[in-house]
């Protein structure tokens, strides 16, 4: 990855800025830099050895995603997501995400299945010896798999931007081991239903995924 500097051509320079956006989006999805972080210029420049046009781009960029706020006279900051906000983008993924459930399980094949099996086992792996980001990427894994079964590349596209809008997610998520546990059962359940055709048993875990809702017992 070529960091800093002034040559390069402009694919180069397109390329590092990427870079760096991707960077800081880790720092911000993992909790590095949790939510409140003022992200001052001259520390981003330091961290992810970059220009000041640069740090500029990239947190312009995250503004415009929400995932960053500038504060007129004051700077950026990792965005604070509140109660409300965070109940509303829970109620438009359960909109969402339920609502293409029956198309799911239409699509899935044998193949499909064990696809989403085999990452669920990915994801109760990294939840015992994998990173923070390990862990993230597996969930994160799983749930492209599933909603890629309701054969719209748009939606999935669209349900990764709303999940990155309560940024911190790992951390936010994952506060106990009973809670990861559950969402490692959850995993496994919603195969489960998808094998069986049970679409509202598939629409119920669904739903209480996303909610971090306590399982039925």
């Amino acid at each position: 990855m070529k960091r800093g500097g002034n040559g390069g051509n402009a694919a180069e320079g397109l390329a590092e800025e990427c870079d760096v956006t991707d960077l800081l989006l880790q720092d911000i999805l993992t909790g590095t830099l949790p939510a409140g972080t003022w992200l001052k210029q001259i520390d981003l420049e330091q961290r992810y050895n970059c220009t000041r046009p640069d740090v500029r781009r990239v947190l312009d960029r995250l503004t415009q995603r929400r995932l960053v706020q500038h504060i007129p006279n004051r700077g950026y900051q990792v965005y604070e997501v509140d109660e409300r906000r965070s109940q509303e983008i829970s109620d438009i993924r359960v909109i969402l995400e339920t609502s293409v459930a029956g198309l799911m399980i239409a699509h899935a094949t044998p193949e499909a299945t064990r696809d989403l099996r085999t990452l669920a086992r990915r994801f109760d792996d990294m939840s015992f010896r994998g990173t923070i980001l390990q862990h993230y990427d597996a969930n994160l894994a799983f749930h492209r798999r599933l909603l890629q079964l309701a054969g719209n590349t748009e939606l999935v596209e669209l349900v990764s931007e709303i999940r990155q809008r309560t940024v911190s997610a790992p951390v936010a998520q994952w506060r106990t081991r009973a809670r990861i546990e559950q969402s490692a059962r959850e995993h496994h359940l919603m195969v489960d239903a998808l094998e069986a055709g049970d679409l509202a048993e598939l629409k119920r875990l669904i739903e209480i995924h996303i909610r971090q809702a306590p399982a039925r017992v």
